[in-house]
């Protein structure tokens, strides 16, 4: 109540005063029956019949008035001077909510079967209007209206708002808010459950501040009400991530400064249909100094969209939203079409909000993502095997769009393809609007997940990878480089698709005769073979343990993988590097793929100069392959310099941004499995030291980075560290060129598994995974770059409690307890 009481709630005094007396009010409306001036109808008569307290309004003219909403309908318009009740209006209907006018003239209230009534406070002894109930959406029933809300307008009719009274059969799962002023209405439909709203006003009367403020479960949505045709203000803050469920992030630190400004410019354009009003709502000051940098978090959707986000500070503000959809013959959004109602269409729906957690088509769903942050080339890949090449464009193309069908299994007979089939690319010219433009779609055959992607656009050349196998392309010519199928005749599973998740019993059973027989087998050669041999093995394995335990902690057994599990062919990392392949005084580009049976592929890469790219054939010649003796998935590969550095990114020593790589010395291959990490010589390829993970504590590797710790205190020094994250959601760094172990943190919990998965590093020793479907977590492994919030809220200060108030709040609990003996010795 506005005339309320000062008071200081840490002062033990104060508690004891006030807390009797907030007893005593709740008591009061659980069993208020009350005594007024009128009749109560008999079967009100009785606390139990009233039911719960559903609402309790202040009159806005009268702080000494209120108005108490019971369940079933009554209402109770109580004299906090007087101790009494002055009037009773008993609704017909269970009652939801309440709203007194501004005016003081009216009461609202809202009912369970979607109808409201505007209630006339008459004075004296004047005889009060009937009942009058208005269902807004029709006679056949209707959900309930949970809340109402009427605001007056400077010389027009009053605003009217409520949530809820959709017809119940055919609209019974939409989460509305209607808007009712003059002659326009409309149904705001909101995809998620509708918490609360609120109104935001600047004074009583106020034309200039009108706005209606919705929190709904998964985000939160501002109308503003003031411009003609009730537009929405653009969010700056808590936008929901998760519009369409995420499937991938990437992140690219440092974007120069015209990427940065032209991807700006075109998301400027995107949002033309927001409103222009500023941001209602005050939520303090940032603190926090300008970033050091720009950086970018990119991530892919369910629905096919790529969202890009300014991730330079605390908060991810959207920058741009890239759509692949329309590059496809895919199926019209048919919600959008149910939501975004024809004119006439009753009730008058109007979609708001950007949370759609519904999705066409499945096969959109990206994957991988790599953007070139030096030539604008950007690269994405979907669920169904497509890969597109995308450019940016300051202006709005039609185009068409060139697509190429890549046969990863070469034309090997005996295999089916189960899976879901691919998307058509649409033959007709598609506009564009500004931003990043698809010019090609590399199809792949099987259309399986795309599983690697990796994009050189120095060489102009973008690698993919299936469970199937891997590929070249040469975006510049347009024309298929590289072809490899990695699929192992035995893996049936690799030819069902995510989509089928019905596994084959006859080659789980087949996969567990194969065991038995295989150790039989070999327990049979063991009895057979000679006894001399045996024991001078056993001598050679003992010294061998024994030489081992000298040199390295305690280890576990860990029995290599078989060739016959499932998706060894399955390609897990791709990485262009150049190196030296073929022999140790000439360096050539390569590409390396790492699979998930424990193969390395290695690859010569024949690029001819740009200037006779269009008359010479760029070709691959396979080099090099590497079969780890554990068989686990690769996971990573990466190539370090003369100096133990890893190589630069493509077109960042033409920048001036990193100093070219070291030809001089020996270069080396970090292979990174699920296991262990090995460096190899280049170009022979042999072992030259290995630090073992799981033998030691269990753990497995799923996410790895290369990353540069810039020291806190000297600005020119700094080292590259390699980062993983392991299976037990911990943080590891090892140090480069010698793989020894650094520091280990706690970060992820270990039954996170959709954390762990969803977990990308930065190159400053920086990370994000997904905490829950909406929510990023962002953590540092670098004492140089931290984003930390710094953020101050100014909120009025209470006044002291003084001993004056003293009086009013005892008069208060006195009053409060003779309402209830009064009340109690009526119902008696």
């Amino acid at each position: 109540m506005s005339q309320g009481f000062d008071v200081d709630l840490e002062d033990n005094s104060v508690k004891q005063s006030l807390f009797p007396a907030l007893t005593c009010l709740c008591r009061l409306c659980s069993q208020l029956t009350f005594c007024c001036y009128s009749s109560v109808p008999d079967d009100y008569i009785g606390r139990r019949n009233l039911e719960h307290v559903e609402a309790l309004q202040e009159n806005p003219v009268n702080s000494n008035q209120v108005a108490i909403g019971y369940g079933r309908g009554l209402m109770v318009i109580w004299d906090l001077d007087h101790r009494c009740a002055i009037r009773h209006i008993p609704a017909t209907q269970q009652l939801e909510s309440m709203w007194w006018t501004e005016d003081g003239s009216c009461i609202l209230s809202s009912h369970n079967d979607g109808s409201y009534c505007c209630w006339t406070l008459r004075t004296g002894d004047e005889r009060e209007e009937e009942e009058k109930s208005n269902v807004p959406y029709g006679h056949f029933p209707c959900k309930a209206i949970n809340k109402i809300v009427q605001l007056p307008t400077a010389g027009g009719p009053p605003f009217l708002l409520f949530s809820g009274g959709m017809p119940r059969a055919s609209y019974g799962d939409r989460h509305c808010i209607t808007v009712i002023y003059s002659k326009t209405q409309v149904a705001f439909d909101f995809t998620s459950r509708i918490i609360d709203f609120f109104v935001t006003r600047d004074g009583p009367y106020a034309t200039l501040d009108h706005a209606l403020v919705v929190l709904v479960e998964e985000e939160l949505v501002v109308i503003d009400l003031q411009t003609e045709g009730w537009p929405v203000i653009q969010t700056p803050y808590l936008v929901p991530l998760h519009s369409s469920a995420i499937t991938c992030s990437h992140h690219v630190s440092a974007i120069p400064l015209k990427l940065w400004e032209r991807i700006i410019a075109a998301g400027v354009v995107q949002n033309t249909q927001y409103s222009k009003k500023p941001w209602p709502i005050t939520g303090g000051q940032n603190l926090a100094p300008d970033p050091p940098q720009r950086d970018l978090l990119l991530t892919g959707h369910e629905d096919g969209t790529v969202r890009f986000w300014d991730a330079s500070g605390v908060c991810l503000y959207p920058l741009y939203k890239l759509s692949t959809a329309a590059v496809f013959s895919a199926d019209a959004d048919l919600n959008d079409n149910m939501s975004q109602g024809a004119e006439g269409e009753w009730p008058p729906f109007r979609k708001v909000g950007c949370f759609d957690p519904y999705s066409d088509d499945p096969r959109l769903g990206i994957q991988k993502i790599h953007l070139c942050k030096y030539s604008g080339y950007l690269t994405v890949a979907g669920t169904a095997g497509q890969i597109l090449m995308l450019e940016l464009n300051d202006e709005a193309a039609e185009q068409t769009v060139e697509a190429k069908i890549v046969d990863l299994l070469q034309g090997q007979e005996g295999f089916r393809w189960k899976g879901h089939t691919q998307l058509d690319v649409r033959e007709e010219p598609v506009l564009f609007p500004p931003g990043f433009q698809p010019f090609t779609v590399v199809q792949c055959q099987p259309p399986a997940v795309v599983t690697a992607l990796s994009l050189h656009s120095e060489w102009k050349l973008v690698a993919f990878g299936t469970s199937h196998g891997f590929g070249v392309y040469d975006y510049l010519q347009k024309n298929n480089v590289l072809v490899k199928c990695t699929l192992n005749p035995s893996d049936q599973l690799a030819m069902e698709g995510p989509l089928s998740r019905v596994k084959s019993i006859k080659k789980s059973l087949r996969q567990s005769f194969r065991r038995i027989r295989r150790s039989r087998v070999s327990l049979r050669k063991h009895h057979i073979s000679n006894t001399n041999k045996v024991i001078q093995e056993a001598n050679a394995r003992l010294e061998a343990e024994q030489a081992e335990m000298e040199m390295a902690p305690v280890q576990r057994k860990i029995e290599a993988r078989s060739s016959d599990d499932s998706f060894t062919g399955l390609v897990r990392t791709l990485y262009f590097a150049d190196t030296f392949l073929s022999d140790s005084s000439h360096n050539t580009p390569s590409l390396w793929a790492g699979t998930n049976g424990g193969t390395v592929f290695a690859y010569i890469l024949y690029i001819p100069p740009v200037e006779h790219r269009a008359d010479e054939a760029l070709t691959a010649q396979p080099a090099k392959e590497i079969q780890l003796m554990h068989r686990a998935p690769v996971v990573g590969i990466v190539v370090l310099d003369g100096h133990g550095a890893p190589l630069p990114e493509p077109l960042e020593t033409a920048h001036d941004l990193a100093r070219s790589p070291d030809l001089l010395g020996s270069h080396h291959v970090l292979v990174i499995s699920e296991e262990q990490f090995k460096v190899f010589t280049l170009p022979k390829l042999s072992s030259k030291m290995k630090l073992k993970l799981t033998a030691v504590d269990g753990s497995r590797v799923r996410r790895v980075g290369v990353a540069w710790f810039g020291s806190s205190r000297t600005e020119d020094y700094g080292e590259s560290g390699l980062v993983f994250l392991t299976n037990q959601g911990d943080v590891h760094v090892l140090s480069l060129p010698h793989i020894k172990m650094q520091i280990r943190y706690p970060c992820i919990r270990r039954e996170d598994v959709s954390g762990i998965a969803s977990c990308v590093f930065t190159k400053q020793g920086q990370g994000f995974y997904l905490m829950s479907p909406s929510e990023f977590e962002r953590f540092s492994l670098s004492t140089r770059y931290l984003v930390e919030p710094r953020c101050l809220v100014e909120a009025p200060l209470p006044p002291v409690f003084s001993n004056q108030h003293q009086p009013k709040l005892e008069g208060a609990s006195s009053v409060l307890l003779e309402i209830q003996k009064s009340l109690e010795g009526d119902q008696t």
